[in-house]
């Protein structure tokens, strides 16, 4: 889902080839995306997520549309807006106390996708950057240049009842381990931004 929804960042509908979505993507380390679409910001996260806003031109096409034919958001909303802003993070319910996947939609209400997703971390290749950057490392004037970003979730399980401890790699590639006796396990991928502008370039899968 977090990689579709790269895939589709800065995508323009129609037939015009200068058309262009302002601020297509824009992430925060350790923290989720808030405030005006176009001039964001971030609020940081007990639970030390990343978090990122990926916007494109809403349609029937580039979303998921309503009964009735109208653009939808991540959360199934329809969007009046000609783009779409959607908005991911990780954090703890406040009822279950579980790690939940979040999209916030253009309608600026948040709610759990996924169960168990209890971080993801998201760095982004920039054209002329030789690796790939925190967003915390990113100039606000330099998210135009990112073409790629590396997406890794980590995933725990449910409680067992022998609290032993657990080893894993987290998503900085380092080993971790926690006494809860909960499984763990990291994932990665990497994700091409398709609709980044032609001046970026790089090896990009």
């Amino acid at each position: 889902m977090l990689g579709q929804q790269i895939q589709m960042a800065g995508f323009a509908s129609g037939h015009d080839k200068t058309a262009s979505v302002e601020a297509p993507i824009f992430g925060c380390a350790q923290g989720r995306v808030v405030g005006v679409e176009t001039a964001a910001s971030c609020e940081s996260l007990t639970g030390r997520s990343d978090g990122v806003q990926l916007r494109y031109a809403a349609d029937a096409v580039s979303t998921w549309p309503s009964s009735s034919g109208v653009p939808t958001d991540c959360i199934g909303q329809a969007v009046s807006d000609p783009i779409v802003t959607n908005r991911f993070y990780a954090k703890a319910s406040a009822s279950t106390g579980e790690p939940e996947l979040y999209c916030e939609g253009s309608g600026k209400q948040a709610q759990p996708m996924v169960e168990g997703i209890e971080r993801i971390r998201v760095t982004y290749w920039l054209t002329g950057s030789p690796s790939a950057l925190d967003a915390s490392a990113i100039a606000r004037e330099r998210w135009r240049d990112a073409y790629a970003t590396d997406i890794c979730v980590l995933v725990r399980g449910f409680a067992t009842q022998s609290k032993r401890r657990t080893n894993y790699v987290d998503c900085t590639g380092s080993p971790a381990s926690a006494d809860d006796g909960r499984i763990r396990q990291a994932f990665w991928r990497r994700v091409a931004i398709r609709n980044a502008p032609a001046t970026a370039s790089g090896g990009a899968q």
